[in-house]
């Protein structure tokens, strides 16, 4: 299991540390449009015709997009700031209300799935655990091909989130440029910078929840063999 995950979640850790110091230091560099975060998402989001309402929120990076009521949830350090790393996050998820607002296919799928995903993400241990003690009975395999089939969930989720991000993220860059909220080459690379290091962290999950999957998968695999 470590063989297989270790090296997954030393990338996930990789990721998040990269993400922390990349927002930390363009978060040292202003822009010379002096808008803030808040301002350059509503920006973003005016140009791509979305209507939005942006509120401020408690957290380090807990920026997020809410598509059931249309609103935008900035975390304090991008809502107020007037850095690179501010117009770069408040714009990525202005990205998303665009997707929104322009019924983006990968977005729709991503929210309609999220119940199910809900479900599985908290379950699937259950079935899978019960089953490999019941090895050799009628009911053994069955119970752990429906753990692996609610984790299975999981991974579809992981997996259609990194198109998801790298649009809302294509989208963003393309109008900050566009509005002259950034005018520099620098300011630009800034941006690039913060949101390529925050895809890396859905990149990485993706690929530790398919290495997850795929050890039990195995393992199932091992236990019917030995039967």
């Amino acid at each position: 299991y470590w063989m297989i995950l270790a090296p997954c979640l030393l990338l996930g850790l990789w990721a998040s540390s990269r993400v922390k110091s990349t927002f930390r230091q363009y978060a040292q560099v202003g822009v010379s449009s002096g808008m803030t975060g808040a301002q350059a998402a509503a920006a973003v989001a005016r140009a791509g015709g979305a209507n939005v309402t942006i509120e401020r929120v408690g957290g380090f990076l807990s920026d997020h997009y809410d598509p059931r009521s249309k609103t935008l949830r900035l975390s304090p350090e991008v809502y107020d700031g007037r850095s690179v790393s501010a117009v770069a996050v408040g714009a990525h998820e202005a990205g998303h209300a665009i997707q929104d607002v322009k019924q983006y296919a990968w977005l729709g799928f991503r929210s309609a799935i999220v119940p199910a995903v809900q479900f599985g993400s908290s379950m699937w241990i259950w079935p899978l655990m019960i089953g490999l003690f019941m090895q050799g009975s009628p009911f053994g395999g069955t119970l752990m091909l429906i753990g692996i089939g609610l984790l299975a969930l999981t991974v579809v989720f992981q997996l259609v989130t990194l198109p998801v991000e790298f649009d809302a993220s294509r989208r963003a860059e393309a109008v900050l440029v566009e509005a002259g909220i950034v005018r520099t080459d620098a300011e630009q690379h800034g941006v690039s910078r913060v949101l390529g290091a925050a895809a890396m962290t859905y990149v990485a999950g993706a690929v530790t929840a398919v290495a997850t999957l795929l050890y039990y998968v195995m393992l199932f695999l091992n236990t019917q063999s030995s039967e």
